[in-house]
């Protein structure tokens, strides 16, 4: 049987590698790796034109919208905090272009941490611009313990309280249409989202990929595959 292919998105940042300095289309390997552990092919999504986005999306099986820079609030009807991050255009124009499609077509779909913010932003919510006490230091993956909520598609996932990898200083406020909230943190930060129906749709705010626990993304790579069928 043929294994689902599964579309991540990337960053676009300038990058150094042997004797070159360029612009480069960056996907940490965690990432990949995570895709190919939990049974599916994974496949670059660099940037590109957002009217292109329903073609990807028609050519994969399952999308994942990776975490990177804050989403840019002018998006979200707010002003700048001074603690949030230069914006990344690009990225995010072309990644809620993959959200609408991949909501539009049914194609399952999962949002790690900026990808989880990006999908409660397309589907009309706001963001938390700061938040102290889930980033452990600058460039270091933290760990807390989030709670599922029962009878959550996260829930059938993972139905325990675990421990998971962090690094992220925003958070959902108001929720998105359709969106329920699927895990909390220990201090009430809502820490997965989810759509209700029809489609597979779930965003985790923490990092699978920098963990050891492959339920999140089997559960996307499984769905992939059925609806393949």
């Amino acid at each position: 049987m043929t294994k689902p292919l599964i579309g991540v998105t990337t960053y676009l940042d300038q990058a150094r590698w042997g004797v070159w300095d360029m612009a480069a289309a960056l996907l940490p390997a965690p990432y990949p790796r995570l895709v190919q552990a939990s049974g599916g092919l994974a496949a670059m999504l660099p940037p590109g034109d957002p009217a292109t986005a329903a073609e990807v999306v028609a050519r994969l099986d399952g999308v994942v919208v990776a975490g990177g820079a804050d989403v840019e609030p002018v998006r979200y009807g707010a002003a700048p905090d001074p603690r949030t991050g230069p914006p990344a255009r690009a990225r995010d124009a072309w990644e809620l272009a993959l959200i609408e499609a991949a909501l539009a077509s049914g194609t399952p779909l999962l949002g790690i941490c900026r990808g989880m913010q990006l999908l409660n932003v397309a589907l009309g919510g706001t963001l938390i611009q700061h938040l102290d006490g889930h980033v452990e230091a600058v460039g270091v993956i933290g760990r807390h313990t989030v709670k599922p909520v029962p009878g959550t598609l996260y829930a059938s996932l993972a139905p325990e309280l675990a421990e998971v990898p962090t690094y992220h200083h925003q958070a959902v406020d108001r929720l998105g249409r359709g969106l329920v909230p699927s895990a909390y943190a220990e201090d009430g930060t809502v820490e997965a989202v989810e759509l209700a129906e029809p489609a597979w749709a779930l965003g985790v705010q923490w990092h699978p990929e920098m963990g050891e626990d492959l339920r999140v993304m089997e559960g996307v790579v499984r769905a992939a595959g059925a609806a393949r069928r």
